[in-house]
């Protein structure tokens, strides 16, 4: 389809003349319109059309329409016929009352030339510029982070159900590509097992009875799979069917091959959770290969996670300046570095970042620092030797570090070994190893004071001169009350996700992949901002804390 350039115009007359009537006051819609203007243009998506073809529905009516459709939280037909229907919809996209329809399915094709040209973050980059523009953003200011896990728009299945759902899911997708093919490989046994869905109640009862299952699925996927690769008379393009690919994938998880013969790998010899999935289907939908296990705290689920940043500015508008959405086990600390680049290239880098200790180590304190001339607030985790848990014990910080002659003195006065180690630890963070004398510490007085062995000498495990010193001053610092109450202001946060979750359905997937899950987060973002901008306007206050009437006992 090819565009025809052209911004959004003002609002025709009998537009806006009937949507005063109908809303003397105006609201949420008409003030998006009012205070912020247009702020997508068609220029702005200009990239993602040919220079040919039909002429397109204008993309930048058509991107305001998509964060009006997460403001009121509805489906692509809901959305389409609040177009047709609504006089403050119609007031906030500039239509005439008379303005016709469009197909839904318009909408789904926006989103996928937004996600093919990679153009899904001007949704939220341009209100935020337009916000920057209005002086509702303060640059260089305060920003918060946190996290919370989605849950993916997939069935949650157990192994065995697995691994026969992703079976059946090949077999009908090649029913349909190459239905001849097919039957000169199965059996007639096979419509028994796989012409309906496997269940969990159709499933044998017992252990031994569901290895027994397990192995007879397993070996009717490898015959699928070496007649489609090592078959030469088998056309080389049924390889490339999505779900064959979930198909061999899957085998390779849960299956291995011992002299020949196929195993059902036990629960201790399953890939890692973060590298598997466990469920193929969703309806009709193929699996959603990018959904993930997370485990955080108390919390076990199937999909991804999503980082919030927000300013939080007092007496100013909170806004959330940032997205990144990721795969369920990835831990928040590998995206702090990430959320500050993204940041930073919107020129919305704020002076002091609040985030949880989920986002702080040694390294990020000192790089935060140089880098980006920013103050990462955070708690860093305590000391976990048993000597830092036993007062009269010797923890690493009773220990002198003379960083220049590359020496440590313990308490005693015993100097450490010439040789200073560094390395890599399993989490691949710089370290260095210290090592002191075997005989001056068999024969120190104080020795179990200072480690539990009775044949090695004392060990240190120090970090980098910077990261270290940092972690020790920032030990100190949150100890503090100041610190307390600077970093009480991280706790706001947690509202944004509670608002996301329960005004915005945040915590469900709508769409299968991590692209399309981060363009709807991207969507909810915005949507919350303009939500936010009008309330501001409207001069709602920020709400409180929420305290259960016992708990207010206690100040009482």
């Amino acid at each position: 389809m090819v565009l025809h350039r052209q911004s959004i115009k003002s609002i025709p007359s009998l537009t806006k003349k009937i949507a005063r009537k109908a809303f003397p006051k105006g609201n949420l819609y008409m003030t998006l319109k009012d205070k912020l203007g247009t702020f997508y243009d068609d220029e702005d998506f200009g990239e993602l059309y040919a220079t040919e073809g039909q002429p397109a529905l204008h993309p930048g009516r058509l991107a305001l329409i998509c964060v009006m459709q997460y403001m009121a939280n509805l489906s692509d037909r809901g959305t389409v016929e609040a177009v047709s229907a609504r006089i403050d919809w119609k007031y906030a996209l500039g239509l005439e009352l008379t303005a016709s329809s469009f197909d839904s399915s318009v909408l789904s094709l926006f989103r996928s030339r937004l996600l093919n040209g990679g153009k899904e973050q001007l949704l939220l980059d341009k209100l935020l510029k337009r916000c920057i523009e209005l002086n509702l953003i303060k640059v260089k200011g305060k920003a918060r982070t946190d996290s919370t896990h989605i849950l993916a728009a997939i069935r949650n299945l157990n192994r065995l159900e697995y691994v026969g759902e992703t079976l059946r899911a090949a077999l009908n997708a090649l029913a349909v590509a190459h239905p001849h093919w097919l039957s000169s490989v199965v059996t007639l046994d096979w419509f028994d097992r796989y012409s309906k869905p496997v269940e969990e109640s159709r499933l044998p009862r017992g252990t031994e009875a569901q290895n027994v299952y397990a192995a007879i699925i397993g070996q009717d996927g490898m015959k699928i799979l070496e007649a489609i690769y090592d078959d030469a008379t088998t056309p080389q393009w049924l390889r490339e069917i999505p779900i064959i690919e979930t198909l061999r994938i899957a085998w390779v998880h849960q299956y291995w091959i011992d002299n020949g013969q196929l195993c059902w790998r036990s629960h201790k010899d399953l890939p890692p959770a973060g590298n598997r999935s466990n469920s193929p289907t969703c309806g009709q939908a193929l699996c959603d290969t990018e959904a993930r296990y997370g485990n955080k705290r108390h919390t076990s689920w199937l999909g991804y996670k999503v980082h919030l940043t927000e300013t939080c500015e007092k007496k100013q508008v909170h806004l959330i300046t940032n997205v990144q959405t990721t795969q369920a086990h990835l831990s928040d600390v590998d995206r702090t570095e990430l959320i500050h680049q993204s940041l930073a290239d919107k020129e919305l880098l704020p002076k002091q970042h609040i985030v949880d200790a989920g986002y702080v180590d040694g390294t990020l304190l000192v790089e935060s620092k140089q880098k980006h001339n920013l103050e990462l607030l955070g708690p860093v985790r305590d000391n976990v030797s048993w000597q830092s848990k036993n007062p009269n014990a010797y923890d690493l910080n009773q220990f002198k570090i003379n960083w220049k002659s590359r020496a440590v003195t313990c308490p005693e006065g015993k100097k450490s070994n010439p040789k200073w180690t560094p390395y890599l630890d399993r989490w691949n963070n710089k370290a260095i190893r210290v090592k002191f004398p075997k005989a001056a510490c068999l024969k120190c007085l104080s020795r179990s004071k200072c480690t539990r062995s009775k044949t090695k000498p004392r060990r240190l495990t120090l970090r980098p001169k910077e990261e270290h010193q940092a972690l020790t001053r920032r030990r100190k610092r949150q100890e503090t009350k100041t610190w307390s109450k600077q970093y009480n202001q991280r706790a706001g946060v947690e509202g944004t996700i509670s608002q996301g979750i329960r005004g915005f359905d945040m915590r469900s997937s709508r769409y299968i992949g991590l692209s399309k899950v981060h363009l709807q987060h991207i969507l909810i973002a915005t949507a919350m901002n303009v939500t936010r901008l009008f309330a501001w306007y409207e001069g709602v206050p920020l709400a409180r804390t929420r305290i259960s009437s016992f708990g207010k006992l206690a100040s009482d």
